[in-house]
C-alpha cells in the first residue's frame, strides 16, 4: 500500500486526506500547529492517524507522497528534507486532479482572479452546464470528488498553489494580470512570481486554450521568460480581437472560432474598468465551453460578485458606500478608485506589503478623492504619499469611528469606499473580518441617521 503524508489540516488539507484514504493509500496527517477538533473527528471517523503541533520527521521520509498545504513554503526545513530524499511534493489540487475526468478551467492572476472564478462558474451554471467549483474559492477538490465528479471545473488557482503542480493541466486557463505582490515568498524577485504564475500554463499541448489580458506588462514579460505552448486568446481594452476579448467600453466582443459575440456592458451586473476585463476573461471561456451569445449574456445580468468585492453595502442620504477590503494590494485599490467618477472618501491602510502608492497618485489627484481616513497602526507611508496631494487626512484604529467620519464628512452623491490597498492582519483577523466590521458599522451607521 503506497504510503501518503499529508502536511497541513485546513480545509485543502483534510480534503486530500479523505481521498487519499478513498483511493486506498495508507494516509498520515502531520500538522505543525492545532488541528481544528471537527477536523480532528472527521479524520478519526475515517480512521486517518494524525499529529499536531509537530513533524515527526522519520515518518515523513519513509513515504512515498507528500501532499502540502499551499501555505507552507518549499523553504520550509520539512519540505526541504523529504525534497532532497527525491519525494516529490505536491499540492492538494494537483492529487485532486489525478482522480478527476472533467475538463478544468483555471483561473489565476493577482487581481480578479476570484470575481473571475465567480463569474465563469455562474455562466455555466445558469447555462445548464454539468459544473462545479473549487479551489481558493469553494471548497476543497478533493472533498468534493469524494461525492462526485463534474464534467466541467471552475477552479480558482494561487500561485503558491500552482508552484505544487507536475501534472495538471487546464482545458482552458486564464491570467487576468501579474502585479507586485506576495515577493517575500519568492525572493522579493519579481521575475520568480511572473514564471510562477505563467507555470499555469506550463502543461498545456497546442490544443490548451489560454486567456490572457494583452495590455498587460508582466504578463508580456512572462510569455517571453516562459513561452506557452498553449492557443492564445487575447483579451484587449485597446485592439479588437480576432481571438479573445475586446470591449470599447459600450459593448463586449468575443471571437471564438467563427462566432463572433456581441453583448452590451448595460448587462453587466457589475461595473468599472476592471470588471470589463474580468467579464471578457469569463465571456471568452464560456464561449469556448459552448455557451451561446444568448446565455452568455444571461448570466451577464443575473451574477452577483462575492463579498468585500466592491460590495454595495447601503445608499443612505444619498451616499454610497463600497466594501472593497478584498482590495489587499495597489493594483486592486487603482481599479476601485478608477471606477466611480463621483466625489470619494476613501478609507485605505493595513499593512503595508512593500506598496509604491505613486501608482495610484493619477486617480486620487484632482478632486477624485476629497478625503483619506488612514485605518492602521502605522499610517505614515500612506500620509507621505498623499500628503502633498489630498486636501485632509486623518487617522484612526477604529472602524466605527472611521465609518463616523465618513457620515459626517460626505455630501449627498459621495461614495464611502473601503479599498485599503493593505494587509489587514493589524487590526483585523482577515479581510473578510474587516470587510464586515465595515459592513455592520455602516448599517449602525444607518439606523442612527433614521431612528
Amino acid at each position: 500500500m503506497k504510503r501518503i503524508a499529508i502536511l497541513g489540516a485546513g480545509e485543502s488539507g483534510l480534503g486530500a486526506a479523505l481521498l487519499a484514504k478513498k483511493q486506498g493509500y495508507a494516509v498520515w496527517v502531520s500538522d505543525s500547529g492545532t488541528i481544528a477538533d471537527s477536523r480532528k473527528e472527521q479524520l478519526q471517523a475515517a480512521g486517518i492517524p494524525f499529529e499536531e503541533s509537530t513533524h515527526d520527521e522519520e515518518k515523513l521520509l519513509a513515504c512515498e507522497l507528500i501532499v502540502k498545504s499551499p501555505g507552507i513554503p518549499p523553504t520550509a526545513e520539512v519540505v526541504k528534507k523529504v525534497a532532497t530524499q527525491g519525494i516529490p511534493v505536491i499540492d492538494e489540487l494537483e492529487f485532486a486532479y489525478r482522480y478527476s475526468s472533467g475538463k478544468v478551467i483555471a483561473i489565476t492572476g493577482t487581481n480578479g482572479k476570484t470575481t473571475t472564478t465567480l463569474l465563469t462558474y455562474h455562466l455555466l451554471l445558469q447555462a445548464g452546464w454539468d459544473v462545479g467549483l473549487a479551489g481558493n474559492v469553494g471548497k476543497s477538490w478533493a472533498a468534493q470528488l469524494l461525492e462526485k465528479d463534474h464534467a466541467w471545473w471552475v477552479i480558482e488557482v494561487s500561485s503558491f498553489q500552482i508552484d505544487g503542480f507536475q501534472t495538471f493541466k487546464p482545458h482552458i486557463a486564464i491570467l487576468t494580470n501579474i502585479t507586485p505582490d506576495h515577493l517575500d515568498r519568492y525572493d522579493y524577485e519579481m521575475d520568480r512570481y511572473i514564471q510562477s504564475k505563467m507555470g499555469l500554463f506550463q502543461h498545456m499541448g497546442p490544443k490548451g486554450k489560454a486567456i490572457c489580458y494583452l495590455e498587460d506588462a508582466y504578463t508580456s514579460r512572462g510569455m517571453l521568460l516562459k513561452p506557452m505552448q498553449a492557443e492564445l486568446y487575447g483579451i484587449s481594452l485597446s485592439k479588437k480581437q480576432a481571438r479573445g476579448g475586446y470591449s470599447n467600453g459600450e459593448t463586449l466582443e468575443i471571437a471564438v472560432g467563427e462566432r463572433h459575440l456581441h453583448i452590451p456592458v448595460t448587462q453587466l451586473s457589475i461595473q468599472g474598468k476592471h470588471n470589463i476585463l474580468n467579464a471578457l476573461c469569463a465571456g471568452v471561456a464560456a464561449a469556448l465551453a459552448g455557451l451561446s451569445e444568448l446565455q452568455i449574456s444571461s448570466g451577464y445580468s443575473t451574477f452577483i460578485n462575492a463579498p468585500h468585492r466592491m460590495e454595495l453595502i447601503r445608499t443612505s442620504e444619498g451616499v454610497t458606500y463600497i466594501n472593497d477590503s478584498k482590495g489587499t494590494n495597489v493594483e486592486s485599490t487603482f481599479y476601485a478608485l478608477s471606477s466611480f467618477k463621483q466625489p470619494i472618501l476613501w478609507i485605505a491602510g493595513g499593512v503595508d506589503k512593500g506598496n509604491d502608492y505613486s501608482q495610484l497618485s493619477s486617480v486620487v489627484a484632482g478632486g477624485r478623492v476629497k478625503v483619506l481616513i488612514c485605518l492602521g497602526k502605522d499610517n505614515e507611508k500612506l500620509k507621505k504619499a498623499f500628503g502633498g496631494i489630498l486636501p485632509k487626512i486623518l487617522e484612526t484604529q477604529s472602524m466605527e469611528e472611521a465609518i463616523h467620519w465618513s457620515q459626517e464628512l460626505a455630501q449627498k452623491g459621495d461614495v464611502v469606499l473601503l479599498s485599503p490597498a493593505c494587509a489587514s492582519f493589524d487590526l483585523f483577523k482577515n479581510y473578510e473580518d474587516r470587510g464586515h466590521q465595515f459592513k455592520v458599522a455602516v448599517e449602525k451607521l444607518t439606523q442612527k441617521q433614521e431612528a
